[in-house]
């Protein structure tokens, strides 16, 4: 079996690290064709990756150029623990009023601990939905990850 094979997660490992990580860090295309990366909270819907940002955002921008992203999660300070995921996705901009609530609202319950929102949360999801888009982040191709922690310190 390769290295590769060896640290490679399961469905159900990937599963429950997106479940514990706060931060995906986006990739997009930017117009002089560097890459521009920034950091975003998430959740996972069905498999794919969520997130919103604002609709004038520099990222915005540049998913309405083109769609492609590389996203990252990862974890770990010493070698010995780094764990994470590399998705190529394509991502589609939802700019509906409604879904984008809906997917805040999403977005807070994971980030509030798993409750409703407290009003003053709601009230300003409601407010901040109309200037913002949600982000579906639709696989382009399987995942890519790595959990050196299944290395048991042999490198």
């Amino acid at each position: 079996m390769s290295r590769r094979d060896l640290i490679r997660m399961t469905e159900e490992e990937l599963a429950a690290f997106l479940d514990e990580q706060r931060t995906v860090v986006v990739a997009t295309v930017g117009r002089d064709g560097w890459p521009h990366l920034m950091p975003l909270w998430f959740t996972v819907r069905d498999g794919e990756l969520w997130a919103w940002t604002y609709a004038r955002s520099q990222k915005v921008k540049n998913l309405e150029r083109d769609d492609r992203v590389t996203l990252q999660v990862e974890s770990g300070e010493q070698y010995d623990q780094l764990r994470g995921v590399m998705v190529k996705a394509r991502a589609r901009l939802h700019h509906d009023v409604d879904a984008v609530t809906a997917f805040g609202l999403e977005l807070f319950r994971r980030y509030g601990g798993g409750g409703e929102p407290a009003p003053e949360v709601e009230a300003m999801v409601r407010a901040q939905a109309p200037k913002r888009v949600a982000l579906q982040f639709v696989a382009a191709e399987p995942p890519v990850t790595w959990d050196h922690r299944k290395l048991g310190g042999v490198y």
